[in-house]
């Protein structure tokens, strides 16, 4: 089962107060407003909702109050004065006879908590989690879940609206752990009222939060852009355009020998019959992290074969691209959902059709899901056709991550922002926490441009110095027995340069709290507590440091390196040893590096530089899992990072 996919886009309906007017029934407010809501302090409030076409709105919030009018649409937006921390409030709206009153409204700070399954992560699967369950009990802390909605397109209105709770031990346990931790911490510290906004969906890369218009900014994107917005005009074209993308990619690999075309290739040699199974259609090998390709037939009479017909696959872990006759026919992500796919016309031929299916699975057992009888071709009659004479061969070990399909909600484009984050867009925001990274650890050199362009693309919307926290990724599997690479510390340094090229940004290091046999973590506490401090350092301006010792740059003493440290604290220390490990010093190749011995000398850490000629680097903490041991004196741990020697 995969921890990095979860089921397919499902394409959003737009609502009917985005195409006509309201009817009168509707709220006037929509989500995220309503009862228990935080609004932000010390910012105008901005307001909006739906009322008869035409109709004169009037808003009331303690005192304050303002008046528009519902456009043609039947939509209207205003702003109120800016207030001060405080409430609890009244807000109510008037259009014509109609009257909606919100009661128990506070003024305070409101961040959105977003990313991927480590920010999901309920609280109910954190340490301790009962005594954390059972204590929970603050009405000046508030939480709003959205709920997982991806779209084609960006929604004005969330599909489900939610609510805002009070934070008690019924409304924290399903809620993400990291942000309930991190507002936890930070509200009694603040003193003011604290709104929590979580939006996130386990398994997603950074691109299904960004915008459209954000991704084409970066250039890499426009061809899958365009195939998603024909999606809605012609499935049958886009998922044409869709294979010719993918297969020009398939032939790009170098490690793909003799311009191999497996979606049509007849030859036999490198196919390997396997057998259909309740489970896996290769028993043999449960552990099929990789890429696989399989094929099957099915036999169509003349008459069969002029029907319209479905594809059905069962279950495939996780994301396939699926041809029958060399044609693309559908591509989809998830372990658990059952592929099904509409054969566009001309596609089937009597006699013989082969349908090839190739698998990316990166997490634990995958493949092709039985029973065989869930594997047909179904059609317009039905008349089930089975696929018979299985066979499959693995891809090569080094063939590199497809590109996945623009319209997965997990691993697409723009459709979690689309659905979770749109209809949020213009709420009063302090800031902003995110916690991704695991989804996108195949693409490190990539990922600095995506997390600055996530960064801007929600100032866009929530205001143009918007604060952001990120946790830097957690240590996750098997600490290293020597000096390597790792797109892991490659991610982790796109994070740090990021957020340090940024001064309202702030990163809460995570490099000590993983866990190496799992890649979420329990120990949320200790995120959130991080988180806060973050915020204290940048948003609220208190003088402590952001997130433990910061390296500064390493220069070239003699026969050491010397790396200084800021935001040092009390002092660097080195827990178990005489002096810290982590270390390495590197040439121009992965081949040159060497760990090194170091010693603390005040906010400097001395590395002897004779185990390497010509070191050219320092890197500190650069695994998938490093074992690392300097702190400083509060307990906060260096981070990762990559400086080159001056």
């Amino acid at each position: 089962m995969s921890a990095t996919c979860v089921p397919r886009l499902v394409v959003a309906v737009v609502l009917a107060c985005s195409a006509g007017t309201v009817v009168a029934d509707e709220p006037l407010l929509s989500a995220p407003f309503g009862d228990h809501a935080v609004l932000q302090r010390d910012q105008p409030i901005p307001l909006w909702g739906q009322a008869p076409a035409g109709e004169e709105v009037h808003v009331r919030l303690g005192m304050q109050d303002a008046r528009t009018r519902a456009d043609a649409r039947g939509q209207w937006r205003l702003q109120l004065p800016a207030l001060g921390a405080g409430g609890p409030y009244r807000l109510e709206v008037r259009a014509g006879a109609q009257v909606q009153q919100l009661q128990d409204i506070l003024l305070g700070d409101v961040w959105l908590c977003s990313g991927q399954s480590n920010m999901e992560l309920q609280v109910h699967r954190s340490l301790d989690s009962r005594s954390e369950i059972a204590s929970a009990g603050n009405a000046q802390l508030r939480l709003l879940q959205v709920e997982k909605q991806a779209s084609a397109e960006p929604l004005a209105r969330f599909a489900k609206a939610p609510r805002w709770q009070l934070a008690s031990p019924d409304s924290v346990r399903d809620f993400s752990a990291a942000c309930y931790y991190f507002g936890r911490e930070l509200q009694p510290v603040v003193g003011v009222p604290i709104g929590l906004v979580h939006a996130s969906w386990g398994g997603t890369r950074i691109q299904a939060w960004l915008s459209a218009p954000a991704l084409r900014g970066l250039g890499d994107y426009a061809a899958q852009l365009d195939v998603l917005e024909q999606r809605e005009r012609d499935p049958a074209q886009a998922i044409a355009g869709w294979g010719k993308l993918w297969q020009a990619w398939w032939q790009r690999q170098p490690a793909v020998a003799g311009g191999q075309l497996p979606w049509q290739d007849e030859a036999a040699a490198s196919w390997k019959d396997v057998q259909p199974s309740v489970r896996w259609i290769d028993p043999q090998q449960q552990d099929v992290v990789g890429m696989h390709w399989y094929r099957a037939t099915a036999r169509l009479t003349p008459a069969q074969a002029a029907l319209h017909a479905t594809l059905q696959l069962g279950p495939v872990d996780e994301v396939d691209m699926t041809w029958i006759n060399g044609k693309a026919v559908g591509s989809d992500a998830g372990a658990d959902a059952p592929r099904a796919y509409a054969v566009p016309a001309g596609v089937l031929q009597p006699g013989t059709n082969r349908i090839v299916v190739n698998v990316l699975n990166t997490y634990r057992e995958g493949g092709i899901g039985g029973p065989p009888e869930r594997q047909a071709l179904v059609l317009d009659d039905g008349t089930r056709v089975p696929l018979q004479d299985w066979q499959g061969q693995p891809a090569p070990a080094d063939v590199g991550t497809p590109p996945t399909a623009p319209w997965m909600a997990t691993s697409g484009l723009a459709g979690l922002y689309n659905g979770m984050i749109s209809p949020l867009a213009g709420y009063g925001l302090r800031g902003a926490v995110w916690y991704q990274g695991e989804s996108n650890t195949f693409q490190p050199d990539q990922y600095a441009a995506l997390l600055a362009a996530y960064r801007d693309d929600l100032r866009a919307r929530f205001g143009s110095e918007l604060p952001l926290l990120v946790v830097q990724l957690a240590n996750y599997g098997a600490a290293p027995l020597h000096p390597q690479d790792s797109e892991w510390a490659r991610l982790r340094e796109a994070q740090r340069r990021t957020v340090a090229d940024d001064a309202h940004s702030g990163l809460a290091v995570a490099i000590d709290l993983g866990e190496r046999g799992d890649i979420h973590p329990a120990n949320k506490q200790d995120v959130g507590r991080r988180l806060a401090r973050a915020a204290r350092h940048v948003v609220y301006g208190e003088t402590l440091s952001a997130s433990g010792p910061v390296a500064l740059h390493a220069r070239r003493q003699g026969d050491r390196v010397s790396v200084e440290f800021a935001q040092t604290g009390d002092g660097l220390v080195a827990y178990g040893g005489a002096g810290p490990v982590g270390f390495e010093l590197c040439g121009a190749t992965q081949e040159s590096c060497r760990y090194a011995t170091a010693r603390i000398d005040g906010d400097r850490v001395y590395l002897h530089a004779g185990a390497v000629t010509g070191a050219q680097r320092v890197r500190y903490g650069w695994a998938d899992s490093p074992v690392v041991t300097l702190y400083d004196r509060d307990g906060l741990p260096a981070g990762p990072f990559e400086l080159p020697i001056e």
